[in-house]
């Protein structure tokens, strides 16, 4: 394996683009998904399981972390690949979004932000270098500049004051992270929805010659329309050597229109949320197994399905699971979502590499609006 980090598109369908980055612990084929393990674990998987679905790499959370059981903790146990018995790539936010959404009376200025945490109202202080610090004690594989994320919608002047301390932290944060060989650091475009922003933005960042480049705050409870408009207007300016990534995103069809304008790695807690809460996603669209239509029914949730719990499971089982609150619902339907989030990204892949991406994805898209099999 390279000890360095480095990243190569194979082939290109449109903007689509397949590629791969090379490190130290693994490659990682994309366009990617990158399950959330936000303290540590993928929530209701064993580990072994993500790695078997096809997960290159796993995304960490470092203000959950920071919090419990502590960055510090976690680096004498050997960092979190040891910590959580995952060899592979790791990435870690900055733990920036959940300051802003999480914590209780926050304090930011140009130092960096003030706040308690919302387990146990301890305060804590969060600067960049900080940020960068816990990363590396956590010893993950690429780590996240701190931001500031504005929750949209908002004023284009309090967009801006974000964008451009947002700026002035990455700046913090690179020299932070130093030089670290086989390890990246990765900045964040911000800019809301105002086209200028986002392109100053993209623009002052591609100037300080990162290893690669994020989308944020785009998965803020804005239309999707607008994400993609400030992708068009993003991705354009982002270096093409360079691997993208949009933060927090999304669903299936977020992810396909995603890669359609030249994103390469995604993250989102939607499949496992989802599979704790009784919603299956697959190739047919989703499938709420609350319903009381699967009650009797024998049928798999998807009998081409190479997942088992998709595949060896009735529906029939999974609705009793589920409306019994036990715990194997939540695992078996995780285990199907992550799955097929997988299916798909392969999927993707493949077609890219066929120079039949726009085929390929209207053929998904045609499948979900086909809708579930018909009640028995």
């Amino acid at each position: 394996m390279t000890e360095q980090f480095s990243f190569k598109v194979l082939a290109t369908d449109g903007k689509a683009r397949r590629g791969e980055i090379t490190m130290p612990r693994g490659t990682i084929r994309t366009p990617a998904f990158m399950p959330v393990g936000t303290g540590g674990t993928v929530k209701a998987m064993y580990m072994d399981q993500v790695r078997d679905l096809g997960a290159d790499i796993i995304l960490g959370n470092t203000y959950h972390l920071m919090l419990r059981p502590g960055a510090e903790r976690v680096a004498r146990l050997g960092g979190l690949h040891e910590f959580a018995r995952w060899p592979y790539p790791i990435l870690t936010d900055s733990g920036g979004f959940q300051v802003m959404s999480l914590a209780q009376l926050r304090k930011l200025n140009e130092q960096g932000v003030t706040f308690q945490s919302h387990i146990d109202g301890r305060r804590y202080e969060m600067s960049p270098e900080r940020s960068i610090e816990i990363q590396g004690l956590l010893d993950s594989d690429i780590q996240m500049q701190l931001d500031e994320c504005v929750a949209l919608p908002a004023s284009e002047k309090e967009i801006e004051r974000a964008m451009e301390l947002s700026l002035r932290w990455a700046e913090r944060c690179k020299v932070a992270f130093g030089d670290q060989p086989g390890k990246a650091m990765f900045g964040i475009v911000q800019g809301g929805d105002v086209p200028r922003l986002r392109e100053r933005s993209a623009e002052a960042l591609k100037a300080m010659d990162l290893k690669g480049y994020a989308v944020g705050g785009l998965a803020v409870g804005e239309p999707q329309e607008v994400m993609l408009d400030m992708l068009d207007i993003t991705c354009p300016v982002l270096p093409a050597d360079k691997p993208r990534y949009l933060m927090g995103v999304g669903t299936p069809d977020d992810i396909l229109k995603s890669v359609a304008r030249g994103i390469d790695m995604f993250d989102c807690v939607m499949p496992t949320r989802a599979g704790r809460h009784g919603l299956a996603f697959t190739r047919r669209g989703k499938v709420n197994l609350r319903n009381a239509r699967h009650a009797d029914d024998p049928r798999p949730l998807d009998e081409e399905s190479p997942c088992p719990a998709a595949r060896d499971y009735s529906r029939a089982y999974l609705h009793h699971l589920v409306k019994s609150g036990e715990a194997l619902g939540a695992m078996l339907l995780t285990w199907n979502n992550l799955s097929y989030y997988q299916q798909l990204m392969a999927d993707i892949r493949a077609a890219i590499e066929s120079g039949r991406f726009v085929e390929r994805a209207a053929e998904i898209t045609a499948g979900w609006a086909a809708g579930d099999i018909a009640p028995l």
